[in-house]
């Protein structure tokens, strides 16, 4: 019997054909974009914590330039020479500073302003101490609003940690202010007694508000380094800053209760009121570099993290990548067999012997010829070759 042979498969269309591939480019989109902003936004925090580092330089920077300003003050107030060599080597460390990274930083501008009023103060005549005052006075304002321009040029005032975040302001602003406002404050404590009767409750108010601006950055500075201890992380913050800090707190109450005007009087002793802010500058000035060191070792360790993130988001995008590669490949395979497959011809149609059934089985048994299935006779009915020879009749014989 002949049946037809399998039907051919139809070409697949060209749709057919990129349908695969445009599954492939469609997952492969929006993994390339989630690791392209990912890529994007942990550049940006490496960026800003490297950026933070230059600003951490900086201020490291300053601090001389602060110390050896405070401490010019206080001599030219009391008519003793300034130390012009440390203020002098201070400037030009910090110049270096600004030449190297101040363009990245926009300090340039206000550096260089700052720099001339600085000069202009080692050429002034320590014959006048309440100018002197005022002079100084103003060059440390230029001096903390460098301070302040650092901070936000950088980006540590927008620093994401809470730990780092405390630090900066506390290096930054708390300390700079504390330490220059405990100096006027010594200082006007010197002047106010030689001033006129008539000036003296001027005096008096003017020693309130510095007692005030001294204070109260100094007091923010304890609570922001116990706020960075107990939210950081690191093992080594605490034991490295607790210390000093233990030693500025306590100078820093001596100099609130020698600054407290007296009971009736309202004057203050200035010889107590100078050695307690002698102590608290001695205490800043050990407590500023731990700060700083502290701050810049969380941005280092920040842009190791960044960085082992930038290795990651890499390896999962190549990973990504090969994977979808593979599945292409997979699928062009399989559309290229299909094709070979449709391309080849058509089998043709194919003759099968069957067992016979009906009147061809009966016709079988009749004619018996050979190549046919095997004839089939009734039970019983079987003879030898030769008996077929004989007929009916030859029994009788």
């Amino acid at each position: 019997m002949t049946v037809p042979a399998p039907r051919a498969r139809r070409r697949p269309s060209m749709w057919g054909r990129l349908l695969p591939l445009l599954l492939v480019a469609a997952l492969l989109a929006p993994v390339g974009l989630l690791l392209t902003q990912t890529w994007r936004q942990t550049g940006d925090n490496r960026d800003l914590a490297a950026r933070e580092r230059l600003g951490v330089q900086y201020l490291r920077a300053l601090a001389p330039v602060t110390d050896a300003l405070v401490e010019a003050q206080s001599a030219a107030v009391n008519g003793r020479p300034a130390p012009g060599e440390a203020l002098t080597r201070a400037v030009e460390d910090a110049a270096a500073v600004d030449a190297r990274i101040g363009t990245e930083l926009r300090s340039q501008e206000r550096w260089a302003g700052l720099r001339a009023k600085l000069e202009a103060l080692r050429d002034r005549s320590p014959t006048d101490p309440e100018s002197a005052y005022t002079a100084y006075g103003e060059v440390s304002d230029v001096l903390l609003a460098l301070h302040r321009k650092v901070r936000e040029s950088s980006g540590l005032v927008r620093d994401p940690g809470a730990d780092s975040f405390f630090l900066q302001d506390s290096a930054g602003q708390e300390l700079p202010e504390a330490v220059v406002f405990a100096g006027r404050l010594a200082d006007l404590g010197t002047l106010a007694p030689r001033r006129p009767a008539a000036e003296q409750t001027r005096s008096l108010i003017e020693l309130t508000g510095l007692r005030v601006a001294a204070l109260a950055p100094a007091t923010d500075l304890v609570d922001n380094l116990r706020s960075a201890v107990d939210s950081s992380e690191s093992t080594d913050l605490g034991a490295n800053v607790l210390t000093p800090l233990d030693t500025y707190q306590r100078s820093v109450e001596a100099l609130a209760a020698h600054s407290a005007p007296a009971p009736g009087t309202g004057a203050v002793d200035p010889a107590r009121l100078a050695a307690a802010r002698l102590d608290t500058h001695t205490a800043a000035l050990q407590l500023q570099p731990v700060i700083l060191s502290e701050l810049d070792a969380l941005l280092v360790e920040r842009i190791d993290g960044l960085d082992r993130d930038r290795w990651l988001t890499t390896g999962a995008g190549v990973a990504a990548v090969l994977l979808l590669g593979w599945l292409a490949a997979l699928l062009l395979a399989a559309g290229r067999r299909a094709r070979r497959r449709a391309a080849m011809p058509a089998a043709p149609m194919v003759s099968r012997d069957i067992p016979p059934s009906g009147d061809a089985w009966q016709s079988a048994i009749r004619t018996g010829r050979p190549g046919d299935p095997r004839s089939l006779q009734p039970v019983g009915a079987t003879r030898d070759p030769e008996s077929a020879q004989w007929g009916p009749s030859d029994a009788a014989r």
